[in-house]
């Protein structure tokens, strides 16, 4: 009797390369930690190694300490969440002789974001993170709804937010710069431009949309501040437009951000045009997600026949036949 030779398993797919280069920015792999989500980065290590990430965005950081805004200045909302902390932090000082040294050798990429309340603040922090050991980047953050001056009040004007970039860019010309971009604004693609011609490297869109939440037996808004940031996936499907029309209209690398709970996610801000994604509330009610993320990416492009997530970037097919257009890592 002739038997049967047995069929022999095909080999595993081969692992993927999860590397990404945004202009002079290059990350292990494309997911970052989100700003205001992570601490200085020790704060979530009981729960993940910092060496699985692409790379994290600290806290704001200003020069002087913040305490930021009173309590209640979260809360949860249907699919997502309000914040208005106020970019509370410890200062560029303490942020240089305390949380920087603890971080040297983490083996990821680390990012400082800053906020300024006049234009020479925003650029006499990013003086001092200019030439710092260990910091691969600074994220200018032109786009936090959550105080009175800066930030959101500088992003929505393009001349402005050109200022704030060349000024930002004189005074750091050692670190790539990566500007943080609002949604709450006419024309997001103008903003990106205007940023571009001050001198950015690099954007990342969007940052939360403006919102708020009434406890209705109180008559009485939720939080203090009475308007907040909306995150979380409520607000993805704008965000995955915002990154498309930007990736259309603007010759930069994309840190595409807004909602990502999942693999999938990620590859659909990927496929729209961002070389990376920051992933922030997930953070809040799964502190361990990123890794898990990461992994998950991995195994999507290995089904897929993928062998380089960058191969990805910017190849959503727009009904019409017309081109994913500039951007590209």
């Amino acid at each position: 009797m002739r038997r049967t030779p047995a069929t022999q398993a095909p080999p595993p797919a081969p692992p993927t390369d999860l590397s990404v280069r945004l202009g002079p920015l290059r990350l292990k792999n494309p997911v970052v930690a989100a700003s205001g989500t992570f601490g200085y980065g020790s704060e979530l290590l009981p729960y993940l190694d910092l060496k699985d990430l692409g790379g994290f965005v600290t806290k704001g950081l200003s020069l002087l300490p913040r305490r930021g805004n009173a309590p209640p200045r979260t809360c949860e909302t249907p699919s997502g969440m309000l914040n208005a902390i106020g970019l509370a932090n410890v200062g560029v000082e303490a942020f240089l002789s305390e949380k920087l040294p603890a971080l040297r050798g983490c083996g990821t990429v680390v990012i400082a974001n800053v906020f300024g309340e006049t234009q020479d603040e925003y650029a006499g922090v990013a003086r001092r993170l200019n030439g710092a050991p260990g910091l691969s980047a600074i994220e200018l953050n032109l786009s936090c709804p959550n105080t009175e001056k800066g930030g959101l009040a500088f992003g929505v004007s393009p001349p402005v937010i050109r200022e704030v970039v060349e000024a930002v860019r004189r005074a750091a010309p050692d670190l790539p710069l990566i500007v943080k971009l609002t949604p709450n604004i006419t024309d997001v693609a103008v903003a990106a431009a205007a940023a571009k011609e001050g001198g950015a490297d690099i954007l990342s869109l969007v940052n939360t949309f403006l919102g708020m939440a009434i406890d209705l037996e109180a008559r009485r808004p939720v939080l203090d501040n009475v308007v907040g940031g909306l995150s979380g996936p409520a607000i993805k499907p704008q965000a995955l437009y915002m990154v498309h029309r930007v990736r259309r209209e603007v010759d930069l690398p994309i840190m595409g951000m807004g909602g990502i709970s999942g693999a999938r996610d990620a590859l659909e801000f990927i496929v729209a045009g961002s070389a990376a994604v920051q992933v922030g509330t997930l953070n809040f009610f799964e502190p361990g997600a990123m890794p898990r993320l990461v992994g998950e990416i991995d195994a999507w492009c290995r089904s897929q026949g993928v062998r380089a997530v960058r191969d990805l970037i910017g190849t959503l097919r727009v009904p019409g036949g017309s081109s994913p257009g500039p951007g590209a890592a």
